[in-house]
């Protein structure tokens, strides 16, 4: 049974945690917990009153342990550094399922989580677009297809306020091609274009990064030869698709046992 989840919600007051809020509320599940940082001035209000939504008493608390103490799902759209110190907190409470859409994450970073699956069913994507994900499977099949002489771009599209660069998303586009190329991202993956002697270098993934007003998300993928292009591409209308996406991932992620997994284990793709 995966209907009514306890969810709660990290960073719910940012327009993220928002959004996330009421696809909850709106599909059915319990919002059984809400966090902010410390020090923020909705820490102590009550959901309803972020959400404008009359009715919603759960209170907004800094402590992860406090937020999570009922829910049986976490939801974390936050930076780095809240979301690892969450996934230790979250292992002394009844939390089984954590879904992370939180990017710019560090090697050692990733180490922490892998390391946090062993305990907790975790999903962690840079995109839960089911257009995105089914992009990422076209441009592995794209990068399959075609020889090692076509030249592979990656360019994203965000809004001014976007901290972390390439997006989330963009790095999973760049894995999916150099998957398709049976290669890891870090040895195909160039450096940024800058300087007089800026050269592309053959067979690599270049990546090129626009930060523009209110933009919610745009990728294209882009193949290259000498006599033609094939442009694959994704724009977000609404960031009610990404809280969409998370809601699926935390239905399909309490039935797992603890692991580490992304959307395409979510999808089937």
């Amino acid at each position: 049974m995966t209907s009514g989840l306890k969810i709660a919600i990290a960073g719910i007051a940012g327009r993220m945690g928002q959004q996330l809020a009421n696809a909850a509320i709106d599909g059915g599940h319990i919002l059984a917990g809400a966090s902010e940082a410390p020090g923020s001035p909705n820490i102590g209000k009550t959901v309803g009153e972020v959400l404008a939504r009359p009715g919603l008493s759960t209170s907004i608390s800094d402590s992860v342990e406090d937020a999570a103490k009922k829910a049986d799902i976490w939801i974390d759209f936050t930076t780095p550094k809240a979301t690892l110190a969450a996934l230790a907190a979250l292992r002394k409470t009844s939390v089984q399922a954590v879904i992370i859409g939180t990017t710019g994450f560090d090697a050692a970073a990733e180490a922490e989580i892998s390391e946090a699956a062993g305990d907790l069913a975790i999903v962690k994507a840079g995109n839960y677009s089911l257009g995105v994900n089914l992009l990422c499977a076209l441009t592995k099949r794209a990068a399959q297809s075609l020889g090692e002489d076509w030249d592979i771009e990656v360019l994203e599209t965000h809004h001014r306020r976007k901290v972390d660069a390439p997006s989330g998303t963009a790095l999973m586009l760049g894995d999916a091609a150099a998957s398709g190329r049976g290669a890891d991202l870090k040895t195909l993956r160039s450096e940024p274009y800058d300087g007089p002697d800026a050269k592309r270098e053959p067979g690599k993934i270049g990546f090129a990064v626009r930060r523009s007003g209110g933009v919610i998300g745009e990728h294209e993928v882009t193949f290259g030869s000498d006599m033609e292009i094939v442009s694959l591409s994704h724009t977000a209308l609404d960031r009610a698709v990404f809280a969409n996406g998370a809601l699926a991932a935390a239905r399909w992620a309490i039935r797992q046992s603890p692991g580490l997994y992304d959307m395409s284990d979510v999808l089937g793709l």
